[in-house]
């Protein structure tokens, strides 16, 4: 992430400029307000940390500048102050600052503000981009809804079992629990890219059709990746792209379409590879009927160590309950005659 630091005082400008980055953010610096303003237009900035006097242009009329330029992206605002009274503090929130420091400050407290406004900046993106796209696959698709809800849900489901095991304890943490679940929806985003006579087809596709299905997992990493680029730091791109690219890869390297293998495969595929299966199974669609819960337990059990991973599928057998109650509180609506 890139900010932009703010102060007259050369000396407290790069004494913050260098905790920033030794904590591995890219930072800019200006002298003043009006230097700072051009600066943000020619380079942009994620966050910006600005002192509160300075000759000129001061902090609160820089970040008032900044909110009337109207970007489209949001900027975090802190501001560094030696007022203490909290009438300045509501007047430095007034002008849109998002939080401020009194100086002096310890280096540990100003990196952790920052770290809560990368987190916000980081939640807004995300949670833009995953409904966005989200609801961009449902509208090509009618029997999506259903099932992205209840896919997110049986992700969720596996990776909350996975991490009570010792083995994935260092690899299964809240984070991956919570960013499988959010991310999962975006597992078939590349349908977008695929005709409406083959995505929609009711019976049987031709070999030339099933390849150009086969591209949308290609079609949706290059989506997420183009987005992965303008937000490099963002995790949940990051796990969207692996999903969306591998979910259709088999434990035994007879998958697409990379042909990976095992531990090859990103752990949010092989989980994502087992949640898809049991609803596509499970669920009815235009060319076939629901299959019970018990058939689905028995193909997944015979496939284990084929197309899905062991361990995922051993995670699927302790939480069946789980994964019944998500399929009976998200059954598909009949649709209704016009």
């Amino acid at each position: 992430m890139r900010i932009l630091v703010v102060d007259d005082d050369s000396m407290t400008r790069r004494w913050v400029s260098r905790c920033l980055i030794k904590s591995g953010f890219e930072v800019l610096e200006a002298a003043d307000g009006d230097s700072a303003l051009e600066l943000f237009r020619q380079r942009s900035a994620q966050l910006v940390v600005s002192d509160w006097m300075m000759p000129g242009m001061d902090g609160p009329e820089f970040c008032r500048k900044i909110r009337r330029d109207g970007r489209g992206e949001y900027v975090y605002f802190i501001l560094l102050t030696q007022k203490e009274d909290s009438g300045s503090a509501a007047d430095g929130l007034a002008s849109g600052a998002d939080d401020f420091l009194t100086k002096p400050f310890d280096p540990n407290e100003l990196i952790m503000r920052v770290r809560t406004g990368e987190r916000l900046l980081g939640l807004q993106s995300r949670d833009l981009t995953i409904f966005s796209l989200a609801k961009l696959a449902e509208s090509r698709d009618p029997e999506t809804g259903a099932h992205l809800e209840r896919v997110q849900s049986y992700c969720r489901t596996l990776a909350e079992h996975l991490r009570e095991d010792e083995r994935f304890k260092d690899r299964i943490g809240e984070e991956f629990v919570r960013l499988i679940y959010e991310t999962s929806p975006l597992h078939d985003i590349g349908k977008v890219a695929i005709p409406d006579s083959i995505l929609l087809k009711p019976g049987k596709l031709t070999d030339a059709e099933f390849e150009q299905i086969k591209a949308h997992t290609v079609h949706g990493a290059e989506t997420l990746e183009a987005s992965l680029r303008q937000f490099p730091n963002a995790r949940f791109l990051k796990m969207a792209r692996d999903i969306a690219l591998t979910h259709h890869e088999r434990y035994d390297g007879g998958g697409y379409p990379k042909g990976l293998e095992g531990d090859a495969i990103p752990l949010e595929g092989r989980i994502m590879a087992l949640a898809d299966v049991y609803d596509a199974l499970t669920s009815k669609r235009v060319y076939k009927e629901a299959h019970s819960h018990e058939t689905a337990r028995k193909t997944i059990l015979e496939d284990a160590g084929a197309h899905f991973d062991p361990d995922v599928v051993e995670a699927f057998t302790g939480c069946e309950e789980a994964f019944l109650r998500i399929r009976d509180a998200h059954v598909e609506e009949p649709a209704q005659a016009p």
